[in-house]
C-alpha cells in the first residue's frame, strides 16, 4: 500500500509538472508567432519576460535574508544542541551528503519551515513555539518533514513552475496595454484598429488562463506537501504517528494564541506558504483529553479547510488519513 501511494503521489506530480511546463511552452509559442512579427511589439514581450525573470531570480537569492530579518531567526544555541543532532540523523537516513544548518525563529506559535539556496545554503528553522509545545518526538518529525523538502528540491521546483503562470499573466497585461495605448495612438480607422482589439483579447485571455495555471501551481504546492509527510513518515521510527500528533498539537495550539489575542499569528503568518501548516486553522474550541483524540477527530471531518483549492497546503483532514498508510512501516 505504501509503494502504491507514494507511486500515485509522484505520478501526479510529475503529471502537474509536465503538464503546466507542455501548455506554458505552447501557449508562449503561440503568443510570438502571433505578435511578434511587430519589432515594436517584440522588443516591449521579450523585455517584460526577461525582467520578471530577473525579478523571481532576485526574490530566490534575497529570500533568505528576509525571511530570517521577518522571523527573526538565529543558529541554535547549546540549550538546543539536540535539534542539530536530529537533523544530522535525518539528513542521513535521508541521503543528503550535508546536513542542513538547524535555525531557530523566534516566534511563540509552533510552526516550522526550511529555506534557502545554493548560495546561502540550506537551513530548517524551527519555531521557539515549536520547541516549547511539542516533545521531541513530535519535534523530529516535523523536522524530517522540513528536511524532505530540503531533499526534494522544493524551493527549486516551485520557482521555475511558478515563473511560468507569472510570465504569462505579465504577457497579458502587456498585451492589453499595449493593445489600448496602439488603439488610441492609431486611432479606429485603419488597420491598427482591429489589431489592438486583437491584442487586448489575447491579454485578458492570458491573463485567465494565468489564474488556471496557479491553481496548478498550488496543487503541485499541495503534492510536495504529501510528498514531505511521506518522507518524514519513513524516515523517523514510528513518524507518520509522530507527524499526526504534531500537526495537530500545532493546529491546537494555534488555536489557543488566536482565543487570547496573540499577534504572533498575524506575525507567522507572513510567509504562510512556507510554514508546515496554516497556523490559522481550528478545530472549533472543542474540549480533548489527549492528541490522539484531536488526530482522530480531525480524520473523522469531511473537511477543515474552506477552499481547498485556494491552498498551498493540503487539507489536515485529508493529510492525517493520508499518513495513515504508512503507520504499518
Amino acid at each position: 500500500m505504501v509503494n502504491m501511494s507514494l507511486m500515485k503521489l509522484k505520478l501526479s506530480m510529475y503529471s502537474t509538472i509536465a503538464l503546466v511546463i507542455g501548455l506554458s511552452t505552447l501557449i508562449l509559442t503561440a503568443i510570438f508567432y502571433v505578435v511578434t512579427p511587430t519589432t515594436d511589439v517584440a522588443v516591449i514581450i521579450w523585455g517584460s519576460l526577461l525582467f520578471i525573470v530577473i525579478i523571481h531570480i532576485i526574490q530566490w537569492l534575497l529570500g533568505p535574508k528576509i525571511i530570517e530579518a521577518v522571523y527573526r531567526v538565529r543558529p541554535v544555541g547549546v540549550e538546543d544542541s539536540w535539534l542539530v543532532e536530529a537533523v544530522r540523523r535525518i539528513a542521513e537516513a535521508s541521503g543528503l551528503s550535508r546536513a542542513p544548518k538547524v535555525m531557530i525563529a523566534n516566534v511563540d506559535v509552533p510552526n516550522a519551515f526550511a529555506y534557502g539556496n545554493v548560495l546561502t545554503g540550506y537551513k530548517v528553522a524551527v519555531t521557539k513555539g515549536l520547541i516549547n509545545n511539542l516533545p521531541r518526538d513530535e519535534v523530529e518529525a516535523v523536522l524530517a518533514h522540513e528536511v524532505g523538502h530540503i531533499k526534494h528540491k522544493d524551493v527549486e521546483v516551485m520557482m521555475v513552475i511558478s515563473i511560468l503562470p507569472a510570465l504569462i499573466y505579465w504577457l497579458g497585461q502587456v498585451l492589453i496595454r499595449y493593445g489600448f495605448i496602439s488603439s488610441i495612438a492609431g486611432g479606429r480607422r485603419n488597420e491598427r484598429g482591429s489589431q489592438s482589439l486583437l491584442l487586448v483579447g489575447m491579454g485578458f485571455g492570458l491573463v485567465v488562463i494565468s489564474f488556471i495555471f496557479n491553481l496548478f501551481v498550488l496543487y503541485l504546492s499541495r503534492l510536495r506537501e504529501y510528498y514531505s509527510d511521506s518522507h518524514a513518515a519513513t524516515t523517523v521510527p514510528g513518524g507518520a504517528l509522530k507527524l499526526q500528533r504534531a500537526l495537530a498539537r500545532i493546529i491546537v495550539v494555534s488555536e489557543g494564541l488566536r482565543r487570547v489575542g496573540s499577534r504572533s499569528i498575524t506575525e507567522v503568518s507572513k510567509f504562510k506558504a512556507l510554514l508546515i501548516t496554516d497556523p490559522e486553522l481550528r478545530v472549533g474550541g472543542r474540549r480533548f483529553h489527549n492528541i490522539d483524540e484531536v488526530v482522530e477527530y480531525i480524520k473523522s471531518l469531511k473537511s477543515l479547510t474552506p477552499l481547498e483549492i485556494f491552498s498551498t497546503h493540503p487539507d489536515p483532514a485529508k493529510r492525517l488519513r493520508f499518513l495513515d498508510k504508512f503507520k504499518s512501516i
